[in-house]
């Protein structure tokens, strides 16, 4: 996949995608570090604007490489899992702030609603053209996580 050029390597989150081994789990570790510093060097606002932006960049990003293979979700695209996580990150620190903790929530959280796809996100999942379906389950995940973990704060008196 990596000799195909620049958009297959943004697809794969800078190539942390093709890292062996639960590919969605080391592009949503690779997404981390650029929340950081979205956050410490812009702000809160900041990382959710680039997340907007990155979903818009990673449609189009999708639709280019998925036009070039057969598989319609491969599973090195993690584009996907970057806007999802910081999407969901960016939910949580307007809340909860950014203390190392709130990153670690956040990663679990995401991964943890990106790998069951419980209902809405596996139904979402099924709406729309493939480059479309790739980028809003993950939407969905960073959204839905985001949401019960405000919700388990706000009942354990965090929020």
């Amino acid at each position: 996949m990596s000799n195909r050029g620049w958009h297959f390597w943004l697809a794969a989150g800078l190539g942390s995608g093709w890292l062996p081994k639960a590919p969605g789990t080391w592009g949503s570790l690779a997404a981390l570090l650029p929340a950081w510093l979205l956050i410490e060097l812009v702000d809160i606002s900041g990382l959710f604007i680039a997340s907007l932006l990155l979903l818009a960049f990673g449609c189009w990003i999708c639709a280019v490489v998925l036009k070039q293979i057969q598989d319609k979700d491969p599973g090195w695209i993690v584009i996907d899992e970057w806007v999802g996580l910081w999407i969901n990150m960016a939910l949580l620190a307007i809340v909860l702030g950014t203390a190392p903790m709130v990153y670690l929530l956040a990663f679990i959280s995401f991964r943890l609603f990106d790998i069951l796809k419980p209902w809405p996100i596996s139904f979402v999942e099924l709406l729309g053209p493939p480059w479309w379906s790739i980028m809003a389950d993950d939407v969905a995940a960073g959204i839905i996580g985001a949401g019960v973990v405000l919700a388990a704060a706000a009942m354990l008196g965090f929020v």
